[in-house]
Formats: structure tokens, C-alpha cells, sequence
């Protein structure tokens, strides 16, 4: 029965371009094909980038942030109370008034006391600022390894300027070694960033993220398993290249170097809105579209993989919306006050 499943969910109807067959895609003559198979050595390198990521991380990126003076507040830890501390856990973080009267008068103590308790209840469960730093500090790593290393493989390449050129040879299109292991290493990232989303700071567009991840996993394994790895690539460099400003962004936001805060933040507007809202559409939608259009090779994969990019442009225009309010508001204070995207979230608050 399983294998009869199997057999079903991987129809050459479904997956590649009418007229072709997985046979096609074996390796002969020496060249290499993308198999499915390949991606299960992900898995192994996905708990080895989460190694070094914490290892990283404990022994470079707190350092490094203590280095660059960031410092993280002092808080004060609230007093054990286990009505309140009931309530926090099963109701509410910041209850109404009327909530506050009520847990008033249950513990004896004054509305203002009851506040002030859940505000530094509250702050506990925030991450601290070096955490922040360390997290940023890890993924401006990988993200500029990624780019770079992915610029070094593609860039003379002759499809990388122009995808028209390589998709008139699809699904014949064979696979170098240096773009699997590459691809692979995409994969095993984002998969380590899905694996411990519940260590790591929480964002105000946790959700988006969670999307974006799965979006984006499944759009590499996908491309991957149907040998649209020249697609999946260019994708992959212009959501690398935006996200390595981004992440300097923070840590200098962190660390409150204003002038390079203020400068890298210019620098990566203009890099994510130009990269996402310009190239992403033109360079891949646009060609993935004509591609089919023009063959008439509908097929349900072509419409799965357009589901998939139409999902990150529509998470793209989601973020672009708060980095151009970000900018806007850049321009009238002179300053960028809040972090962009992910890391727009509720600032700590003083005792008093």
C-alpha cells in the first residue's frame, strides 16, 4: 500500500513537464541529476548547524556583544507570588482593570502592586539584549556565508543573469556538485531555524516567520526534488543578500551605534524593497511564467511552485509595508528608532 502511495505521489504527470519521465533525470555519461534521495543528508547537517549555532553563539556572539558595549537592563524579578503567578500562566500577561481588582483583592495588595508585579513578571520573560545580539550575530554569519559563497558559484554562470536560458533545456539540467552541497546547506538552516523556534526570541511577526520557514523549506525541497535548483538558487541569493543588512542592522541597533545603525538601515531598505519588490517578481515570477506560457507545459507542479513564490512575494510586501513606515518615520526623526521586521516588539518598561 505504501508503496503504492508512493508510486502515486511522485507521477511524472504531476511533477515535471508533459512528455518527460523520471527516467529522464537518472545519471548517465557521467551527469549528475537531482534525486530526491539527496535531501535526507540534511537531516544529520541540520543537528550540526545547531551545534556550532549555540557553540557559536556562547563563545563569539556574547563576547562579541559585550565587546561592542551591549548592555542588557536590569530587572527586577517579581515577588513569588502564586496567585498571580497562576494567573500569568493561565489567563493573562496583562490583565484589564477589572482583572487587576479583582486579583487586588484576592492577594491583598494594592492595584498599583498587583501592575507593577505583572510589568515585572513580564520582563522576565523577555530576552535579554546580548541574547538578541547573539541570535543576529549568528544569522548575519550564515546569511553572508551563504551569499557570498552562492555569488562565487553562480555568478558566471550564464543562466544566473538571465533564467530564460536555462529553462528552455528544463527538466534536463544537470546538477554540479558544488550547487547540491550549497542548496544543502540552505536546507539544513532553515530546518535548524524551525527546530528551535521555541528557544529563540519570539517577534511581533512570529507568525510570518513560522510561514516564511515552511514556505521556504518546502520551496527547496520542492525545487530540489523536480530540478528547479536554478530557480530555488536565485531565489535564495536575493532573500540572503536583504537579510545580511538586516541582521548588521540589528546588532548595531543592539550595540546603539546610531551611525552605522542609521546607515546600514538606508542601505537595507533599498537593497530588500530593490531584491524583493523589483528582482524577485521580474527576474523569477515573471520568468517562471513566460517559461510555461510560451512551451505550454502546464503542469501541477509548475502551479505548485508559482503557489509557493506567490506566498513569499505576498510576505514580502507584508514586510516591506514596516520597513517603509520604518523609513518614513526615519525621515522625520532623522533616526531609525524601532528594528525592522522581525524584531518590531514591545520595548521593556521601567519600574517607575
Amino acid at each position: 500500500m505504501l508503496d503504492t502511495l508512493y508510486k502515486s505521489f511522485w507521477d511524472t504527470e504531476y511533477w515535471i513537464p508533459p512528455g518527460y519521465t523520471w527516467d529522464d533525470l537518472e545519471d548517465s555519461d557521467g551527469i549528475i541529476y537531482p534525486h530526491p534521495k539527496d535531501l535526507w543528508a540534511a537531516i544529520p547537517l541540520t543537528f550540526v548547524l545547531t551545534v556550532i549555532r549555540y557553540g557559536f553563539e556562547w563563545f563569539i556572539g556574547l563576547p562579541l556583544s559585550r565587546a561592542m558595549g551591549v548592555h542588557s537592563p536590569i530587572r527586577m524579578k517579581a515577588i513569588p507570588n502564586p496567585i498571580l503567578e497562576s494567573f500569568f500562566r493561565t489567563h493573562s500577561k496583562n490583565p484589564q482593570k477589572d482583572k487587576l481588582n479583582y486579583l487586588a483583592s484576592h492577594c491583598g495588595l494594592s492595584v498599583r502592586q498587583v501592575q507593577r508585579w505583572f510589568r515585572h513578571r513580564r520582563n522576565q520573560e523577555r530576552p535579554l539584549i546580548s541574547k538578541k545580539f547573539s541570535e543576529s550575530c549568528w544569522r548575519f554569519l550564515f546569511y553572508s556565508s551563504s551569499f557570498f559563497g552562492g555569488l562565487s558559484i553562480f555568478c558566471n554562470e550564464t543562466w544566473f543573469w538571465d533564467l530564460e536560458i536555462v529553462l528552455r533545456k528544463y527538466p534536463k539540467l544537470p546538477l554540479h556538485p558544488a550547487m547540491y552541497w550549497w542548496y544543502l546547506f540552505e536546507l539544513s538552516f532553515y530546518l535548524s531555524l524551525v527546530f528551535t523556534l521555541s528557544f529563540d526570541v519570539k517577534r511581533k511577526d512570529f507568525r510570518e516567520q513560522i510561514i516564511h520557514h515552511f514556505v521556504t523549506i518546502t520551496l527547496i525541497s520542492f525545487s530540489y526534488c523536480v530540478n528547479f535548483v536554478h530557480i530555488g538558487s536565485l531565489v535564495l541569493l536575493l532573500y540572503d543578500v536583504s537579510d545580511v543588512f538586516m541582521e548588521s542592522y540589528k546588532m548595531f541597533s543592539y550595540a546603539q551605534w546610531s551611525q552605522a545603525r542609521d546607515t546600514t538601515f538606508i542601505i537595507f531598505t533599498l537593497v530588500f524593497l530593490f531584491c524583493r519588490l523589483i528582482l524577485f517578481p521580474i527576474k523569477v515570477l515573471y520568468a517562471v511564467y513566460h517559461f510555461v506560457v510560451t512551451r505550454n507545459m502546464f503542469f501541477f507542479g509548475y502551479y505548485f511552485a508559482i503557489g509557493l513564490l506567490l506566498v513569499l512575494q505576498c510576505l514580502n510586501i507584508f514586510w516591506a509595508f514596516l520597513i517603509l513606515k520604518m523609513f518614513y518615520n526615519f525621515l522625520s526623526d532623522g533616526q531609525a528608532k524601532n528594528d525592522v521586521r522581525s524584531d518590531i516588539e514591545e520595548q521593556d518598561t521601567s519600574d517607575e
